[in-house]
């Protein structure tokens, strides 16, 4: 019993995770040990593993691996998460700033957005091919609905469209979003939109073809068959750019990243760019700032769009 504490204690919380249904959490945590365990070169781990030592070296192996900064804080707070909790249930002993000499931050480098034009390329050049024309139809929705989430566009349900007006909540904040749809996304929207119907209230009634809807919201192969999606639409993204010779890496949230930053060149104000991203990590803007009209949202969102089309290339 011993000998893997640390790997019984992080099995309990990811099982308690998924009963919860934080599947997404739980799937990074199982990443975060796997990775841990195949560097320890074992399953079995004891909580005395958890070492300045050994974090360094996991640091250093993490680099030479070339993971991302913020990837390897992920890790290193999930390990710390599990060290907490044996400390909390007397299983590990607490030791004073264990976890300070590796990186368990945010790395504000790691820039997502891609240049002015190679957005226009790749939001408006023709592909040359169905399948990529309808890759290129859901980045610019991602774009045109002011840099939305995969995740939430993925999600959306009929009902969350009204009237040219899409009303929902942000799938990892829950915060409350109205986006005006632009004239200019209404070909893409029709392209995309699912028009077969819910099997019943307990199944989603998807907006587009991106989920089947074949499962409840709260099962886990939902969640599997959103990870198979995202999975598929980031190489076809790929692909994509590879067709339209960008050079600049692209990712889903590429486009979430671009339209913020496209805003900001623009010279909108950051206030609005938080608001208009359903973002809640700029709190002092968030807490004391008036929340702004909609008809002025879709204004700024039109401009943003426009100004990526309208781009000259030389």
């Amino acid at each position: 019993m011993e000998k893997n504490r640390f790997t019984i204690c992080a099995n309990n919380y990811i099982n308690c995770l998924r009963q919860e249904g934080r599947y997404s959490t739980a799937h990074v945590y199982k990443h975060a040990i796997r990775s841990f365990s195949r560097f320890c070169g074992t399953q079995s781990i004891t909580f005395s593993k958890i070492n300045r030592e050994t974090l360094k070296r996991y640091s250093n192996y993490l680099l030479a691996s070339r993971l991302k900064p913020n990837t390897i804080s992920t890790y290193m707070r999930m390990l710390r998460s599990i060290y907490n909790r044996g400390v909390d249930t007397h299983q590990a002993p607490y030791v004073h700033g264990l976890f300070r000499e590796v990186f368990t931050g945010v790395d504000t480098r790691q820039k997502k957005a891609i240049p002015i034009g190679e957005l226009h390329m790749l939001l408006n050049k023709d592909p040359q091919s169905e399948k990529l024309r309808r890759t290129q139809a859901i980045a610019n929705l991602l774009f045109q609905f002011c840099g939305m989430p995969f995740s939430d566009l993925a999600h959306l349900e009929k009902s969350n469209l009204k009237q040219g007006l899409l009303k929902y909540n942000r799938l990892k904040t829950g915060t409350p979003m109205s986006i005006e749809v632009l004239e200019s996304a209404h070909n893409a929207i029709g392209g995309l939109y699912n028009k077969n119907d819910a099997r019943s209230p307990d199944y989603p009634d998807y907006l587009f073809r991106i989920l089947s809807g074949a499962y409840k919201r709260d099962e886990e192969e939902a969640y599997r068959e959103y990870q198979s999606a995202l999975r598929r639409f980031n190489n076809d993204l790929k692909s994509l750019s590879k067709k339209l010779r960008i050079s600049s890496s692209v990712t889903s949230y590429t486009l979430r990243h671009s339209w913020a930053t496209t805003a900001k060149y623009r010279g909108v104000s950051i206030e609005m760019i938080s608001e208009s991203l359903g973002h809640k990590s700029i709190k002092t803007t968030q807490i004391y700032l008036k929340g702004f009209e909609l008809e002025e949202r879709t204004k700024v969102n039109k401009l943003n769009y426009s100004y990526v089309c309208s781009f000259k290339m030389f």
